[in-house]
């Protein structure tokens, strides 16, 4: 595994826990959002990782948006090429987590506002601690979210309620994003990663080739017209066909056992 300032991964059967430990709220700055790449792409080409769960370092935050100072210069600096950068670089990262073919869980352990929310968001499954708050709130600052909240935002809580959160800047509950389909499950404080790695068991034993498929036919479907989505999911399908997997997992069925996937 690398060797990181603010990024900290670790990987047991075959689940990865990547922790964003910036203290003391796990803020975004260049070098995390560096690290944080260097990491996701580290872990991408781990072939013994099937699922990887993101969390934040302590007990205050998962990331609680980016360093403010950093912002401040950057736009004081006058420098749109860096300010560019920035937001090229953030938006790169996350699309990695979103496209990937492993699926990424969120464990959101506390504070999860601006570029924090925005990860969690390109994950594709979020659980939440009871006493989390998420939240855009880059309009309290004059500026809007960069990496991704104006479109992931609308298309998992609607069009409205995501108006709402990004020109209010309001906070909500964990349970107000449960309602609302911000995110998939709210556990009790503490219970955050065990619940996340209850997910993750679930999923890493099945074939990383249905995994993928699964997740490849959701992405590009949903921009896409239904007629046009529905091509992709039979492509996909017809893509496993060439498998050993779906062979073993349906013989499994008829004998009445649990599979034995190789991943072939």
């Amino acid at each position: 595994m690398g060797n990181w300032q603010y990024i900290r991964t670790e990987v047991e059967e075959r689940i990865a826990l990547l922790t964003i430990d910036h203290p003391p709220v796990n803020s975004f700055n260049r070098q995390v959002v560096m690290e944080l790449e260097e990491a996701v792409d580290e872990l991408l080409a781990n072939d013994e990782v099937k699922v990887v769960i993101i969390t934040g370092g302590g007990t205050n935050a998962f990331v609680a948006g980016a360093d403010i100072p950093e912002i401040k210069a950057l736009f004081e600096s006058g420098d749109t090429a860096a300010a560019a950068d920035f937001l090229a670089r953030g938006q790169r990262v996350f699309r990695k987590i979103e496209q990937s073919p492993k699926p990424f869980i969120a464990a959101i352990n506390g504070y999860c506002l601006g570029g924090g929310l925005e990860l969690a968001m390109a994950c594709h499954l979020r659980v939440c601690s009871d006493r989390a708050r998420l939240g855009q709130p880059e309009t309290n600052l004059g500026i809007i979210p960069g990496w991704g909240g104006t479109q992931r935002l609308p298309r998992l809580v609607g069009r409205g309620k995501a108006i709402e959160m990004i020109l209010t800047g309001d906070m909500i509950t964990a349970q107000e994003a449960y309602r609302i389909n911000l995110v998939n499950k709210v556990v009790p404080d503490g219970a955050v990663l065990k619940e996340a790695r209850g997910l993750a068991r679930k999923i890493a034993p099945r074939s990383k080739f249905a995994i993928a498929a699964a997740l490849q036919a959701i992405d590009e479907g949903l921009q896409l017209p239904i007629e046009e989505g529905l091509k992709v999911e039979a492509s996909q399908f017809v893509v496993l066909s060439e498998k050993e997997d779906p062979r073993e997992g349906l013989s499994a069925f008829l004998e009445k056992r649990q599979p034995e996937f190789k991943d072939r």
